[in-house]
């Protein structure tokens, strides 16, 4: 008997190698995706904005990136004893001008060179719905718990939609025009929106990104919303809160996408560098015997083995921690 109904994706004509510079934009979901790849030892800049859920809020970080944009005082809000931006998570929030405005505009730099060189983008977006301040008539990526009064919400047509996500690719295409898009819909519900508005948002989404991966060759789109509305729909992989994915549903939708996206190369490095993970993560009873010793200095010649083939990787915490039990 058949308890579920399990998605086969074929193969993406778009193939990561161990080697790529990935940058992740979106969601919460996009986060949980990119604690994979570090743990992989991929070369990744992840949410650098903080968490975005719809296409105007990636598409205005985006284009503030590209355009070396240099914010100041007057791009801030103050409120609540802190600056912030409209454009930013929390997390760039200071109390202090200067120190937001560093960590914003440094951002900027740090993204914009990393773009250049970039390889693979993996973009996730979350609602269609979206704020808009009143006074300043700009919409925001975070209303900084503001009086909702001062805002505006509606949700973008599917048109408005798709016109948002192709000036997302022309921005892209305009610092690095070999740079590979993957789209993909947050499978995290947004409950507060009401479950019609929110299925109504999410479809948005779907029928905008399904047009316009279809019109850019440079762009695939990965099923992670199909994945765990179909294939996981057991609340057995939910967390508590009934809507976000749990570890297991994660860990799920991760190998769905290393099956299709992975060349066999990439793998064979993943598995060497998941070696010296469960290495890293190993404690033994006694540190200093003798055989736990050897232990070490057998990951400490696989990591030199595997960093003069792959001088891309990063084993500089793993080491320190080796180096310093001999």
């Amino acid at each position: 008997m058949k308890f579920r109904t399990e998605i086969n994706i074929p193969k993406s004509k778009t193939q990561f190698e161990h080697c790529d510079k990935i940058l992740t934009l979106g969601s919460c979901f996009a986060e949980n995706i990119s604690q994979y790849f570090n743990f992989y030892k991929f070369s990744i800049l992840e949410n650098p904005f903080g968490v975005l859920y719809n296409p105007v809020s990636i598409y205005n970080s985006l284009k503030f990136t590209v355009e070396d944009t240099q914010f100041v005082k007057e791009d801030l809000i103050y409120d609540q004893s802190e600056y912030h931006s409209f454009f930013h998570h929390s997390d760039f929030s200071h109390h202090d001008v200067n120190e937001c405005l560093q960590k914003i505009n440094n951002n900027f730099k740090i993204t914009n060179k990393f773009l250049k060189s970039c390889d693979k983008i993996i973009i996730t977006f979350g609602t269609s719905f979206v704020f808009k301040h009143k006074e300043k008539n700009i919409i925001v990526s975070n209303c900084h718990k503001i009086p909702q009064s001062e805002f505006e919400r509606f949700r973008l047509t599917v048109e408005e939609t798709k016109n948002y996500l192709q000036k997302i690719i022309n921005q892209l295409q305009i610092i690095n025009d070999k740079l590979k898009i993957i789209f993909t819909v947050s499978p995290v519900r947004h409950w507060k929106d009401g479950a019609v508005d929110n299925q109504i948002s999410k479809a948005i989404l779907l029928l905008a990104v399904n047009e316009i991966v279809n019109k850019n060759d440079n762009c695939t789109y990965f099923p992670s919303y199909e994945i765990m509305m179909d294939d996981l729909r057991d609340y057995r992989f939910y967390a508590e809160d009934l809507i976000h994915p749990n570890k297991i549903a994660v860990e799920y939708i991760w190998e769905k996408f290393s099956e299709i996206h992975f060349t066999e190369s990439c793998f064979e490095i993943m598995n060497e560098v998941k070696k010296i993970a469960q290495a890293f993560k190993h404690r033994p009873r006694n540190i200093n015997s003798e055989k736990h010793k050897e232990f070490i200095k057998a990951n400490i010649e696989l990591i030199n083995k595997l960093t003069d083939k792959f001088p891309h990787l990063n084993f500089e915490n793993e080491l320190k921690y080796f180096n310093s039990i001999l």
